[in-house]
């Protein structure tokens, strides 16, 4: 969608920060793209590609678990300094992670003394994230994000265990069970291509644009 396609007949935008996120192969970049062109807004990535041990993580978890981990923590820290540098009144501003995520994996791939170390690196940071304004958090069944991470086709995913990705979206299951720190969208894209389709993006973006409070659940394939 071009940024033409932002129209005043488009639902407005009753939020200032907005977070899209889920497990692997969900499609959270892919919407936070697409919603930060319909809405003009600031795109803040999380730039997973950047990190140097990840491939490896993929290869042989046990032995890149720990590089990987405190990569992605000083990879955050130094794009929070930035945002904190901005005015978080300036425009609207859509990412694809929230800090927390960190936390989560490091809990799943790591083993008791990294994970002590890790959590010692982590609070001498003291990172302070702002508080989203909305997460929307993407679900999907294992079997759809396999197929997914098969199709888009990125090289180092492509060893990646399935018992490592079930691990993860149970992880982000008990995670936001619990959560409450913003209002939340919690949206079943097992059904849903919001990249390939314009009526299934338009469907979810009505949904994101609504204000909210409090948890909510969106699920079209049930409708269908």
């Amino acid at each position: 969608m071009s940024s033409a396609a932002s129209s005043t007949d488009e639902p407005r935008l009753p939020y200032r920060h907005i977070v899209v996120e889920g497990p692997i192969g969900v499609g959270k970049t892919s919407l936070a793209r697409r919603l930060a062109e319909s809405y003009h807004a600031e795109l803040v990535l999380e730039h997973a590609e950047e990190n140097p041990f990840l491939e490896r993580f993929y290869r042989n978890p046990r032995n890149a678990a720990l590089p990987t981990q405190l990569y992605f923590l000083f990879q955050r820290s130094r794009q929070l300094k930035a945002l904190r540098q901005q005015s978080l009144f300036e425009s609207v501003r859509i990412a694809d992670f929230l800090l927390d995520k960190d936390r989560l994996f490091a809990r799943i791939t790591l083993d008791d003394e990294e994970h002590a170390l890790y959590e010692q690196v982590y609070e001498r940071l003291t990172l302070d994230a702002p508080a989203a304004d909305l997460v929307v958090y993407l679900q999907a069944p294992v079997d759809v994000l396999v197929e997914r991470i098969a199709r888009r086709g990125v090289r180092y995913e492509q060893g990646m265990a399935r018992d490592y990705l079930e691990k993860v979206v149970d992880a982000y299951a008990q995670f936001f069970h619990h959560y409450d720190a913003s209002p939340l969208l919690i949206v079943n894209v097992a059904e849903l291509d919001v990249i390939g389709s314009r009526s299934d993006y338009e469907q979810l973006r009505n949904e994101v644009a609504r204000p909210r409070h409090g948890r909510h659940y969106f699920n079209p394939g049930a409708s269908r």
